[in-house]
């Protein structure tokens, strides 16, 4: 009888586990609704700052924000500046004519990590002067380097299992006559 059980127990463990790694993962974090200049927009004359509008109010901490031009140089100048739900930065005047990148990676009210990047064209060349190579030290392009949430969920269903298992099996003695 108690086999059944420990077996039954076993298989709802495992079950659940694998519907925990099959849920996808919630997206109540914050998100971008709008910019300045708008994804996408083509604009002929350099804006002295670029930002982010998102969905609910940032957290101050740690944002990070560049602006990358056509030439693989960055334009963005100083440090970003949450005020609110907005995230800017300084670019003064841009440089060649193309396809600029906003990249952005900011704390969501909840305390996640929200990245992703929008552009811009610009059809002008301007005669603004260029920062460092994209990329280059000090630029910050790389991963969060978060560890993944369904780790944690399969590491608590085995701790949880094989705690259920001990009690079940390995918490009797045996009583010999």
């Amino acid at each position: 009888m108690s086999r059944r059980i420990l077996a039954g127990v076993l298989t709802g463990l495992l079950l659940t586990g694998f519907a925990l790694l099959g849920a996808g993962t919630a997206n109540a974090h914050s998100a971008a609704i709008g910019s300045s200049p708008e994804n996408g927009a083509q604009i002929d004359t350099s804006p002295a700052r670029v930002s982010v509008t998102f969905n609910e109010e940032l957290q101050p901490s740690y944002p990070s924000m560049t602006v990358t031009g056509p030439d693989g140089n960055l334009w963005s100048k100083g440090d970003p500046k949450v005020e609110g739900s907005t995230v800017s930065i300084e670019v003064g005047e841009l440089g060649p004519a193309g396809v600029y990148t906003i990249a952005y990676r900011v704390t969501s009210a909840d305390g996640h990590a929200v990245k992703d990047k929008r552009t811009f064209t610009l059809t002008k060349a301007g005669n603004g002067t260029p920062g460092a190579k994209a990329g280059a030290a000090g630029s910050s392009n790389g991963d969060d380097g978060g560890v993944p949430l369904w780790v944690f969920i399969v590491g608590a269903v085995v701790l949880f299992g094989g705690g259920l298992a001990f009690a079940l099996l390995g918490g009797r003695s045996k009583r010999r006559s």
